[in-house]
């Protein structure tokens, strides 16, 4: 396994541990409360309030291990912290549920004003690591942003109209497969444009 590998493997450990556990314990805390100071705090507030430490520590050894951090990386991490520091002391789901959602906006929102001012960014961010014809990112450029703000809608239809529980399995399922998903369907254009002879 070469030095690159063993790095995305352990990336990727990181930035998947907090989202599992979270997802756990709100599992084996489901119709429990916990009243701390007269307040009952649901398990979702109870996991948000170990997810977020947990993503600290995350982030912080990815950038030990890495020597550096992504601007995403720096902005979900502010996200996280600050609308989870709202759902615990404020005692209220809304915040963190609400979370998904302004993160997808604000990135389908830098890519299109990206392109609004000639500058792909999703091009500068990976084209080192991909190398593409311009076209290739143009097309997957726009359609990421498109992506972004159908997820930020489609988590707001779901955090409004269904319980807690099912949002919790839409977060740390459903999300990341559709994400899966829309990197199989851009396969089409990475093969038609790519430079994969470059790699």
């Amino acid at each position: 396994m070469t030095e690159n590998t063993k790095s995305s493997l352990t990336t990727t450990l990181l930035e998947i541990g907090p989202v599992a556990v979270f997802f756990l314990i709100f599992i084996w805390r489901k119709g429990e409360t916990v009243v701390i100071g007269g307040h009952e705090y649901s398990s979702l507030i109870q996991a948000t309030a170990i997810f977020v430490p947990l993503m600290i520590i995350s982030t912080g050894l990815g950038w030990w291990l890495n020597g550096h951090l992504s601007k995403v990386q720096v902005l979900t991490l502010v996200m996280v912290i600050v609308f989870g520091a709202l759902t615990v002391f404020l005692n209220d789901e809304r915040f963190f549920k609400m979370k998904p959602t302004l993160i997808y906006v604000l990135f389908g929102s830098a890519i299109t004003f990206g392109h609004l001012r000639g500058q792909n960014y999703i091009q500068s961010l990976l084209g080192d690591r991909l190398p593409m014809e311009e076209i290739g990112w143009q097309i997957i450029s726009k359609r990421l942003a498109l992506f972004f703000f159908a997820l930020a809608l489609l988590n707001e239809l779901i955090w409004r109209t269904q319980s807690s529980e099912t949002w919790v399995y839409f977060k740390t399922f459903g999300l990341s497969g559709a994400v899966l998903f829309f990197m199989i369907f851009q396969y089409p254009i990475l093969k038609k444009y790519g430079r994969l002879d470059e790699l």
